[in-house]
């Protein structure tokens, strides 16, 4: 299949049994395009070719550099896509009536149910996210298993959770470690998931124990591909206008093929590219 657009980050389902499918979603510079389906793609050779624009997402206007999720400067400022309480939800206040940015927008994502969340991405880490963004932050994540560690009715207290909580586990992927662990066993990441769940228990402020989960339930996910390589090398349209080989496997937001290269997706968010997938 042949097509050209505008890259966005690769959508996702998750099966019954915990398979992620995923779909390369492509704009056309601000429209969105027919998702297609990734799978019959792996094992194959696939091309994704830059052909020399950057359209921010968020206004559509040509660009020379991306901030954030492919926008320009001043979109990346301005926007409530990258306002600062994604990144520190601890510093959301929409809850007591105070926007940073745009207070409709942090209403409708940031004055919602959040959970903390217990993930395993080659360790365990802490992250937060909305409820109604499970499992699609941990799929982005590339994280094989899931614990919800705590539920809460807004965005600022999950955060102050989860700053409690960095005090005893990481909270950023690292991602050469999430790739190349590939589909671990599910038996190990239950118990470490559940044994980290424990220690959470036993270090949680008395200020948050009213919030902390009863739910011991530990999500599992399998990524496609059969094939993870125990080196990877990260690959950009940068410093490679043309990506080309076998597509060996997908996780998180990367591509991953057969020669130990990595392709993130959602790093080259509104490149405009020509593919072909088989």
């Amino acid at each position: 299949m042949r097509g050209e657009g505008n890259i966005r980050k690769l959508k996702s389902e998750l099966g019954d049994q915990g398979q992620v499918q995923y779909s390369w979603a492509a704009y056309d510079i601000l429209n969105p395009m027919s998702p297609i389906p990734m799978f019959p793609s792996i094992g194959q050779d696939i091309r994704i070719e830059h052909q020399g624009k950057i359209h921010c997402t968020v206004t559509g206007k040509s660009i020379r550099k991306t901030y954030g999720d492919g926008m320009s400067f001043d979109a990346f400022q301005k926007s409530p896509l990258a306002v600062e309480s994604i990144i520190h939800p601890e510093l959301s206040r929409i809850h007591e009536g105070i926007a940073l940015r745009d207070a409709a927008w942090e209403e409708a994502h940031h004055n919602q149910p959040h959970i903390v969340y217990l993930s395993y991405t080659g360790g365990t880490k802490v992250g937060v996210t909305r409820t109604t963004q499970v499992p699609y932050r941990w799929i982005d994540q590339g994280a094989s298993g899931a614990i919800i560690l705590a539920e809460t009715p807004y965005r600022q207290l999950a955060g102050l959770i989860e700053v409690a909580m960095k005090e005893h586990f990481a909270d950023k992927t690292q991602w050469r470690a999430m790739l190349s662990a590939g589909n671990p066993d599910f038996d190990m990441i239950e118990a470490a998931l559940q044994d980290a769940k424990e220690e959470a228990f036993e270090q949680c402020p008395p200020d948050f124990e009213d919030f902390m989960s009863e739910d011991d339930t530990v999500h599992h996910l399998t990524f496609p591909g059969a094939d993870f390589p125990e080196k990877v090398k990260s690959t950009t349209l940068d410093k490679s206008p043309v990506i080309e080989g076998r597509l060996n496997a997908i996780k998180g937001q990367y591509f991953i093929f057969d020669d130990g290269r990595v392709f993130n997706v959602r790093r080259h968010s509104g490149y405009r590219v020509s593919w072909t997938f088989h």
